[in-house]
């Protein structure tokens, strides 16, 4: 074991250069659980975007006059 000259206050911390590694673990595959709660969720989540665009298109159009003119404030009238 190498003695370092300056003071650790924790032992591990000393040793902690013996532990490292560029060896990255084996990626586990997805079970069929997970793939299935990922699809679901992808689905909850467009279905809620594309409910939330359809219920608010209604609210976000600028009415319409009935007989084709542009809307005239009534004080225009009285002239």
């Amino acid at each position: 074991m190498v003695r370092r000259e300056e003071s650790v206050p924790f032992a591990f911390v000393a040793d902690s250069g013996h532990f490292r590694s560029n060896v990255t673990p084996p990626r586990r595959r997805p079970s069929r659980t997970d793939l299935a709660g990922r699809v679901l969720l992808g689905v909850v989540v467009v279905a809620g975007l594309v409910g939330s665009l359809l219920l608010g298109m209604p609210a976000l159009e600028t009415p319409r006059p009935q007989d084709g003119r542009p809307d005239q404030p009534t004080a225009a009238e009285s002239r």
